[in-house]
């Protein structure tokens, strides 16, 4: 009797969880002596800091410098389909850049020792301060509870970096070399403002100051971004003793995408559809001379679909909130015209987008509709909820001891504002007007903003 696909998947998936387990167990009771190799750098993996349905993250550290980094280690059993999958979440890194945003390092593909498929490390810079639902957490222990203005400030941060996905403005113009900064220049920061908690360490090896930037230079290189701990001129710096000055994977990755050995052409979601304006914008002769005018871009938002406290992490400043994990992020205006297609984003939500943040409409997914990025707004309303009183608004006793479910309570927005809440009438009033079951009847990331802003301002 032949064994069922999806069982021969989720065995598969057992079985490399597993091993992870077994590696990040191998790191605490042997001394740290468990290690992975990665284009001639060791690493020494000192423990687990979280895991997904086919991640890992680790504190990883370098061998030659002492650097930490959180390492992801991502498998992909399917081979080269799977690492496609996986190096979307690497362009999405780079693509949406925001102070709010985390910025990836380097990335790698590997072969799995232990396997037929694939790993892909990201190379993440290392937030000790662990992320919002740690810090809920510990005030759960404590009996602690954020101040409001605290409350509004993470929250505003986190709603200021998922408006650089829902405002989304590439150039219409064919992309040769560099895509298209998620936010205009005039709303980035100076060089000076620093998420890092450490200064940059510049190599001591030849300035690369006086080489002319080229347009396929790696974007990640632009001043007027904050830079994570050790991300220099001239590839990533470590801050070890021996002050070394060779980068961290390699900063130039190889351009041959098409066959000839190298890495599966990575296709962004909706670059394909970009792509098709990009040719008919051409063909109709209605693309300017410069390329960076307004009317030549086009407004393609993104939605990121798994928006909860444990994806927002703590700069060292104790006050930045960092968005991260976009492995989930997708193209956000998502045409239903069939059950097919209706199954299909049912089940991708269920996988990617978790439960207890997940908007209706991706639980009962309706053919002759049209998803958006207004799932987004649903999921902020949720941590924002979680934010103010130590939970999402659905994981009550009821749907957690009582059986009761999840879906139903989402589906019919069945939650309520604890009776000794001590937050202003306007917070439980914005976060009211995220939770509605209709997408419609929900705030834009524009309109939040300037409700959070307006919440702030009564708090003076």
């Amino acid at each position: 009797m032949p064994v069922p696909p999806q069982l021969t998947r989720a065995l598969e998936t057992w079985k490399d969880q597993a091993k992870d387990a077994i590696w990040a167990l191998s790191s605490c009771l042997c001394q740290q002596t468990a290690k992975v190799k990665i284009n001639g750098r060791t690493f020494q993996i000192i423990k687990i800091l979280g895991e997904g349905g086919f991640s890992f993250v680790y504190l990883a550290q370098d061998e030659v410098s002492g650097r930490q980094f959180a390492l992801k280690k991502i498998r992909c059993p399917t081979g080269s389909e799977g690492v496609k999958v996986a190096m979307r979440e690497v362009e999405a890194y780079r693509r949406f850049k925001h102070p709010n945003i985390i910025r990836i390092l380097d990335s790698a593909v590997v072969q799995d020792p232990d396997g037929e498929g694939k790993i892909v490390y990201l190379f993440l810079p290392l937030y000790k301060r662990g992320n919002l639902q740690d810090a809920i957490n510990s005030n759960v222990v404590n009996r602690t509870s954020f101040s409001e203005k605290e409350i509004i400030r993470l929250f505003k941060g986190t709603c200021e970096a998922v408006r650089a996905l829902h405002d989304y403005h590439p150039s219409l113009h064919p992309r040769k070399h560099q895509l298209p900064s998620a936010i205009p220049p005039s709303a980035l920061p100076s060089s000076s403002s620093a998420i890092a908690s450490s200064s940059t360490v510049r190599p001591n090896g030849p300035s690369n100051k006086s080489k002319q930037r080229t347009a396929d230079d790696d974007e990640d290189d632009d001043e007027r971004f904050p830079r994570p701990d050790g991300d220099a001129e001239g590839g990533y710096s470590y801050d070890g003793k021996n002050e070394a000055t060779v980068p961290l994977v390699q900063k130039k990755r190889s351009t041959n995408t098409r066959g000839g050995g190298g890495p599966p052409q990575v296709v962004f979601d909706g670059d394909e559809e970009l792509e098709a304006l990009q040719k008919e914008a051409m063909a109709d002769g209605e693309l300017g001379q410069g390329g960076s005018g307004q009317g030549d871009m086009v407004h393609m938002p993104y939605a990121h679909r798994d928006l909860k406290p444990g994806n927002v992490m703590i700069a060292d400043d104790g006050v930045t909130p960092i968005l991260m994990d976009f492995g989930s992020a997708v193209k956000a205006r998502i045409k239903i015209d069939n059950r097919s297609q209706a199954l299909y984003q049912q089940d991708l939500a269920a996988e990617q987008s978790t439960m207890t943040y997940r908007a209706p409409e991706l639980f009962d997914v309706k053919t002759g509709t049209m998803l958006d990025e207004k799932v987004d707004i649903w999921s902020l309303g949720c941590t924002l909820y979680a934010l103010a009183y130590s939970r999402s608004p659905f994981e009550t006793s009821q749907t957690t001891e009582q059986g009761g479910s999840i879906a139903m309570a989402v589906l019919n927005a069945q939650y309520k504002h604890p009776d000794t809440a001590k937050y202003s009438q306007g917070l439980r009033e914005l976060i009211d007007r995220m939770l509605k079951v209709d997408p419609k009847d929900r705030p834009s990331i524009h309109e939040v903003i300037e409700m959070t802003d307006r919440v702030l301002a009564s708090l003076s």
